[in-house]
């Protein structure tokens, strides 16, 4: 069993850039027995268009930058995996009004690993064969993964 929500080990602010400028939300990572569960609770998703499922990624870069969130850098894959094996690899967020929730666990990654990283919101959804990342096209929205 997980702790209690309001406990994570470490959690990412995530905020919309000019393309999504009302998303805002977290991403909640915690650490158990082995595996991390990851919790994103986003609101402010766009809403005109596209299928309603948005790529959701850890990145390397340790910055969200200015416009584009190009300071990002590519997923995180220390294994030096193929998509869509790299450790950020996360299932896609599904859309529901403005509102996207995703629980997952993953063990790919230890908290203490990924501190400092990114979460990176995509436009579009990850195809999951797409080399080197998906074609889940432009970075709408990110956070820097803290330590709670």
């Amino acid at each position: 069993m997980y702790r209690c929500p309001a406990c994570p080990d470490a959690v990412a602010r995530i905020g919309g850039g000019t393309d999504a400028p009302h998303l805002s939300g977290e991403v909640r990572f915690y650490q158990e027995y082995g595996t991390v569960l990851v919790v994103a609770d986003i609101s402010g998703m766009p809403t005109c268009g596209g299928t309603g499922f948005f790529a959701l990624h850890i990145h390397e870069g340790g910055a969200c930058g200015c416009e584009g969130f190009a300071q990002t850098g590519g997923h995180y894959n220390p294994k030096k995996m193929a998509h869509p094996n790299h450790a950020g690899d996360l299932p896609p967020l599904m859309r529901c009004g403005d509102r996207a929730f995703l629980a997952v666990p993953t063990d790919r990654f230890c908290v203490q690993e990924i501190i400092g990283k990114t979460v990176v919101i995509h436009d579009g959804p990850d195809d999951f064969r797409s080399q080197p990342a998906g074609n889940a096209g432009m970075k709408i929205a990110c956070g820097v993964i803290c330590k709670k």
